[in-house]
């Protein structure tokens, strides 16, 4: 029973997926959670305090002026005694209110006061759920790291189909599973990984970029949570789609990304997959530049900070390990070797990124880890694997290293 002895404080949110939230009350107890219970008004219009108590074996709470409860402050109580909060179905104006630190019911205040562990399960109208308001609260809530399991596509009451879907039972409990009980070569450490491009404006529509996609980054994102780490994963600008159980902070610069990354230490383990920008404006216009029928000034550019570098010489809150990575066109070994030495790093992850190979942009990739001992180069493989390889490699050094 993997969860034996955990305890769950189960928030069930008012939309229609409730009716999951009475079978999770089961799957978690399956696994030796003791599960208490609180309801949202919206929740007792699909399910009842007394469906849920008959199932969790416990009193269900739904009132923050509670005259039993409050006698010892319970909202406060229920905040701390329980090892995790699930919010499922997480709706979208549960989510908004968390987002904002609203307290009004009991459900938000208990979420506003407590310090647990909190995993959310999304559930909504695919509208709902895609609109800027309910992704800019869940970027606000990961950025707090508030955990996240779904949506799943899939049909919804209202006839349509697309995410927004609540995941299901099973996949809630062994995200539970996950966060309270973590197995895998890196369960329990912390892994901050960095990912994608940084745009430096040059005037409010126009920026100096690069050709990364953030693939690599995200995929190592995944196998690090897969192997047991709670991640943070500090993205530049991408297309693709936050990842449920890993805590995403969203940059633009390479400044801005400095700052997220110093915001998430300490951490044990720090990857630094994000293809930084080298250079910057220094004066980025505040107008749009136009054409004026003659030759463009040129651009007056600065250093950007080294991330890598930064991060590995500190003296203190260093991460134990620190992986680099060498995006080259040339002498990609012995450029990376150099870099091993110069950053301060413990591993470079080396490759290839001419524009032949298709390596920025596509899902394949070919790499070479260089350390102080020797260079191991693998096979052509998909980003998927380097990821799982990587963390695999990471593991085995945390291992063999002294503690």
């Amino acid at each position: 029973m993997v969860l034996a002895g955990k305890r769950v404080l189960l928030v069930i949110g008012g939309g229609i997926a409730a009716y999951k939230a009475l079978d999770l009350i089961r799957r978690l107890r399956e696994r030796g959670a003791s599960v208490r219970c609180i309801l949202t008004a919206g929740a007792q219009a699909f399910v009842t305090p007394l469906a849920a108590s008959a199932l969790s074996g416990q009193r269900s709470h739904t009132d923050l002026f509670d005259r039993e409860d409050e006698a010892d402050i319970g909202h406060i109580r229920l905040a701390r005694d329980a090892d995790i909060v699930v919010v499922a179905p997480a709706t979208a104006n549960l989510m908004a209110r968390m987002a904002g630190g609203h307290a009004d019911d009991l459900a938000s205040t208990v979420l506003l006061a407590t310090t647990l562990p909190i995993l959310l399960a999304p559930a909504m109208n695919v509208r709902m759920w895609q609109h800027p308001a309910t992704q800019r609260n869940l970027a606000t809530l990961q950025a707090d790291g508030v955990r996240v399991v779904g949506p799943n596509d899939g049909a919804m009451a209202e006839a349509e189909t697309g995410p927004g879907r609540m995941a299901e039972p099973l996949e809630i409990a062994d995200a539970v599973r996950q966060v309270l009980a973590p197995t895998g070569p890196l369960a329990g450490r912390h892994v901050l990984i960095t990912s994608g491009p940084t745009h430096e404006p040059i005037d409010p529509v126009r920026y100096i970029a690069n050709r990364s996609s953030g693939k690599q980054g995200h995929a190592i994102a995944r196998a690090a949570a897969a192997a047991g780490a709670r991640v943070t994963l500090v993205s530049g600008p991408v297309s693709l789609p936050d990842q449920a159980g890993i805590t995403t902070v969203h940059v633009e610069s390479a400044r801005d990304m400095l700052a997220a990354v110093e915001m998430a230490l300490p951490a044990d383990i720090g990857i630094f997959a994000a293809a930084v920008a080298d250079w910057r404006v220094v004066h980025a216009g505040a107008q749009k530049m136009k054409k004026d029928g003659g030759a463009l000034q040129p651009l007056s550019l600065t250093e950007n900070p080294d991330i890598l570098a930064t991060i590995a010489h500190r003296t203190q809150g260093r991460p134990e390990l620190v992986v680099g990575f060498a995006a080259e066109t040339q002498n990609v070994i012995a450029n990376a070797k150099a870099k091993l030495a110069r950053k301060g790093c413990d591993l470079i992850v080396a490759n290839d990124v001419s524009a032949e190979g298709g390596v920025m942009g596509g899902d394949m990739n070919t790499v070479h880890l260089v350390g102080p001992t020797g260079i191991e180069t693998w096979p052509t493989l998909s980003k998927a694997e380097v990821a799982s390889r990587l963390v695999s490699a990471v593991g085995a050094l945390l291992k063999s290293s002294p503690s």
